[in-house]
């Protein structure tokens, strides 16, 4: 716990030598976009193209945790350590590390936020930082039929030597079942098995629900978009009408 409540108060009031912190005007308001989004609902996808029309940056928890595993400092030791023990990094440490990057001058144009938060307790946490930080919150829960995703996940195949995938209805092989590069047999990846999809889709509704109802007791607004019947840029489309009518995004957004 001491080595955890160091790393808090480090996020707390120090500013990476990379990251200057914001110089906003404090009654200034900045977009917030909460970002949900089940397996195979694009979530990724639409984080990035979003980035574009925010001119903010898409904050992502595990990217960052990743990075600092990367450069071995003590956040990312502390981080592996618990990963490979099979357990989760504990809020204290994502709430500082989120809080760190939230004061940096880049976020000034507004962010999106992508798998964060994880936790009620770490949405209270979030909330907070919004208010103090001149974020004005929103959250968007891509939607998407989760028989559609488990007919589109569970239909990949892979390539086991040169890594390229397949889909069975999309893009196929030439030859079924026979990589068009090298002649290998496709197999099905262990993520893509039907049972593992559906388990992976459940824990999501159990750990998301609590988490959207929170944010609707709070009175954070909340969006929900058919991520489903449409390809990328017609979500995203789709996404920024939804916002730019709530005057989440600006009118110009859907230009850039």
């Amino acid at each position: 716990m001491g080595l955890l409540r160091a790393r808090a108060g480090f996020a707390a009031g120090e500013a990476r030598p990379d990251l200057p912190e914001k110089t906003a005007d404090p009654h200034d308001i900045h977009a917030a976009i909460i970002l949900f989004g089940s397996p195979g609902s694009g979530k990724g996808t639409q984080a990035k193209l979003l980035g574009q029309c925010l001119a903010g940056p898409h904050i992502s928890t595990g990217d960052m945790l990743r990075e600092h595993i990367s450069a071995g400092d003590e956040i990312g030791k502390e981080a592996q350590r618990l990963t490979k023990a099979g357990k989760l990094v504990p809020d204290e440490m994502v709430n500082a590390l989120v809080k760190q990057r939230l004061a940096a001058a880049d976020c000034e144009p507004g962010v999106i936020l992508d798998g964060y938060p994880r936790t009620v307790n770490q949405a209270k946490v979030l909330l907070g930082l919004m208010e103090s930080d001149g974020f004005k919150p929103s959250v968007l829960h891509l939607v998407v039929d989760y028989e559609k995703i488990v007919a589109r996940l569970s239909g990949r195949r892979q390539c086991p030597v040169c890594g390229t995938l397949y889909s069975l209805t999309t893009s196929p092989p030439k030859v079924a079942g026979i990589c068009d590069r090298d002649g290998a047999a496709l197999v099905t990846r262990e993520d893509d098995r039907e049972e593992v999809i559906r388990e992976r889709l459940h824990e999501y509704d159990v750990q998301t629900v609590p988490i959207l109802n929170f944010f609707k007791e709070s009175g954070v607004p909340l969006f929900e978009v058919n991520a489903g019947d449409a390809t990328p840029d017609q979500v995203k489309r789709r996404v920024w009408e939804r916002l730019m009518e709530a005057g989440v995004l600006p009118a110009t957004a859907g230009s850039r």
